[in-house]
């Protein structure tokens, strides 16, 4: 189980593996907020257009993106 933790972990931290990285956590942020509201639509029957929230947060994982390589 600690293992899993420490994978998920990697996902969001720098080459150290030990210093979180902003662009890497929003990155994770996003997608794991797309998920739920994707979730939440279908339980409470109410429209949710995935394609426009995913070009929304392409745009801001674009800009996270360049961020973290200029930042580098």
């Amino acid at each position: 189980m600690l293992e899993k933790l420490r994978k998920l972990g990697e996902l969001v931290t720098g080459d150290d593996n030990k210093t979180i990285e902003p662009a890497y956590t929003w990155s994770a942020v996003v997608i794991v907020v797309g998920l739920g509201l994707e979730v939440f639509s279908v339980v409470t029957g109410k429209p949710f257009d995935f394609q426009a929230y995913g070009i929304g947060a392409v745009g801001l994982l674009g800009g996270l993106g360049l961020s973290a390589k200029i930042g580098k």
